[in-house]
């Protein structure tokens, strides 16, 4: 399992989502969602494309890498966000779950988000494998956000 440190994400990650968003407001990658929060520090919204999971019935959004800037962001703003889906922006509570009630939904995880972020988590060493055993681990390190509408 992981160390209890923080977990510096790869160098390439923060250039590859400015291109992501960079395409997606050019028309492509319309399916992108969008997470907007106001940042921590500079009040000025500040955009993460992050992978939503949906389980039974509910949205979810994973903090990635314990400390990730988006999650500091929106525990600032105290969970107020918006959410960009396909160009149509809505006003979201992000509601963080405590470790136990978490735990389902990293269970889940894998599943839910398809095989590259669940394998960039492994390979940085925030889960030691891609298994719903290694995501129950990483509850109360890694936060769970219930997605709801405001």
């Amino acid at each position: 399992m992981a160390s209890s440190r923080r977990i510096t994400p790869p160098r390439w990650l923060k250039p590859m989502n400015k291109t992501f968003l960079f395409l997606q407001r050019f028309g492509a990658m319309k399916e992108l969602p969008v997470l907007i929060v106001p940042g921590r520090k500079s009040g000025r919204p500040r955009r993460t494309p992050l992978t939503i999971g949906e389980f039974n019935g509910q949205r979810y959004l994973l903090e990635g890498f314990p400390g990730a800037d988006w999650a500091q962001n929106v525990r600032a703003a105290h969970g107020l966000a918006q959410l960009s889906i396909r160009g149509e922006v809505t006003d979201v509570r992000l509601t963080e779950l405590p470790a136990d009630e978490a735990v389902p939904v990293l269970r889940a995880w894998p599943d839910l988000a398809g095989s590259d972020g669940p394998r960039l988590m492994k390979d940085a060493g925030v889960v030691s494998d891609v298994t719903p055993e290694a995501f129950a681990a990483v509850a109360g390190r890694c936060g769970v956000f219930r997605i709801d509408a405001r």
